[in-house]
């Protein structure tokens, strides 16, 4: 069971009394019939042969209140794009799946990048963009989720207590971050979380000063869950990251444009676990490696647009006051995992920890040797703006991959 206590200045919704999801399930679809609910599920064509993505589309037939799904598909020839089609075709939901890869979104991007509008590199933030588009395009839904598609604890459950916040008529939420105890398998998990992003948001309040902005981002329990929700008007001006700032970056967005009482956080589940990125201790252009580099990027980038004058005396610092900060993160957690029975392999904790500690400077010599690096794809208000008939585009051409392929 779930605390009741509110930490820091986002509204946190607790899971105090294993609701039946039955009675959830039921207030959803009294919900969808004033606000239809929809669904976005970034995935690689790969996850469909994996273990989790079977079982989330098997709990999401028996979703009763999604009025849409919106699947975006990245890394898919022709045939294995039939092979989606066929994959989701089960869904008793209206359901598109975005061929990323097909010719016809491709000519789309191609317009979209001559004129600098689109995507800079493929990836999570690209897909979950046009999934977004789409949304906005097709005009089926109201309040909209989305979760990654590597989730092999995955229930049903976890989507109706992510969407609930934004289905209530009577909540003003506009917006509801997923969180969740990252434990499986006897083990601790959730390294970037628990021994970068925590401790670097200290370890910068200590070296920049306390900011609402940081205060802000600390209030999140879990910030770099790939499981959120938002009201369907947030999707226009929201400019989000195309590399491993995502989450980072949708924070700092909503920060931006709304009001702290008009977020919150929700407990979505008591058992979590994913796909595991590799550390990459050698390789600063993969797995967490690259991760920890694009996240402190984002944070150093936010701070920045609000007057914050970094110098490498300042990054030295950070380093030197997060590392210290760190080790202390990992003995909290050693003794956390010691009285709960689990396992956690200090040697490992600290390796990651130090590779953080010199990802810090490299994120930092990265933010001053490329000033005019522009990280944010364009809002789709801009989109529009530019090019007037670019949804009509998107929903035609999504229209026509669905009917061409999905013929035997």
């Amino acid at each position: 069971m779930g605390d009741f206590h509110q930490n820091g200045i986002i509204t946190t919704l607790h899971n105090l009394s294993k609701r039946p999801l039955e009675d959830m399930e039921s207030e959803l679809v009294e919900f969808s019939k004033k606000r239809p609910l929809g669904l976005i599920l970034p995935s690689l064509y790969s996850e469909l042969e994996g273990e989790a993505m079977p079982l989330i589309v098997s709990e999401l037939k028996k979703v009763p209140y999604l009025n849409q799904i919106v699947i975006g598909l990245d890394r898919a020839d022709e045939n294995q794009y039939r092979d989606a089609l066929k994959f989701f075709s089960g869904l008793p939901q209206d359901f598109r799946v975005l061929w990323n890869d097909g010719p016809r979104l491709r000519a789309l991007d191609k317009k979209l990048q001559d004129l600098d509008l689109a995507p800079k590199e493929m990836g999570k933030g690209r897909n979950v963009w046009y999934c977004m588009g789409y949304i906005l395009a097709s005009n089926k839904a109201e309040s909209v989720a989305l979760h990654d598609c590597d989730i092999v604890t995955y229930n049903r459950e976890l989507l109706a207590r992510l969407i609930y916040p934004v289905a209530n008529p009577l909540f003003n939420y506009e917006f509801c971050k997923g969180y969740y105890a990252r434990v499986a398998d006897g083990k601790i998990n959730g390294r970037v979380s628990r021994l970068l992003v925590s401790p670097l948001l200290r370890a910068l309040k200590k070296t920049v000063g306390h900011t609402d902005y940081l205060n802000y981002m600390d209030s999140y329990r879990y910030p770099l869950a790939g499981e959120f929700s938002f009201r369907r008007d947030v999707l226009n001006d929201i400019r989000i990251p195309s590399d491993w700032g995502l989450e980072i970056g949708v924070l700092s967005e909503m920060y931006r444009n709304y009001a702290n009482n008009r977020l919150c956080q929700v407990d979505i589940a008591d058992t979590y676990d994913h796909k595991h990125q590799k550390l990459s201790l050698n390789n600063d252009t993969d797995g967490l490696s690259k991760m920890s580099i694009d996240i402190a990027k984002a944070l150093y980038r936010k701070l920045a647009t609000q007057g914050e004058v970094f110098s490498q005396e300042a990054f030295r610092s950070l380093k030197a006051t997060y590392y210290r900060m760190a080790l202390d993160v990992i003995e909290t957690c050693h003794n956390d995992a010691i009285m709960n029975g689990l396992t956690l392999d200090v040697h490992q904790e600290e390796q990651a920890v130090e590779m953080f500690a010199e990802n810090i400077m490299k994120a930092g010599e990265l933010f001053f040797t490329c000033p005019m690096e522009r990280p944010f794809i364009p809002s789709w208000n801009r989109v529009v703006s530019a090019v007037p008939d670019i949804f009509e585009e998107l929903v035609h051409a999504v229209e026509e991959d669905h009917k061409e392929f999905s013929n035997p």
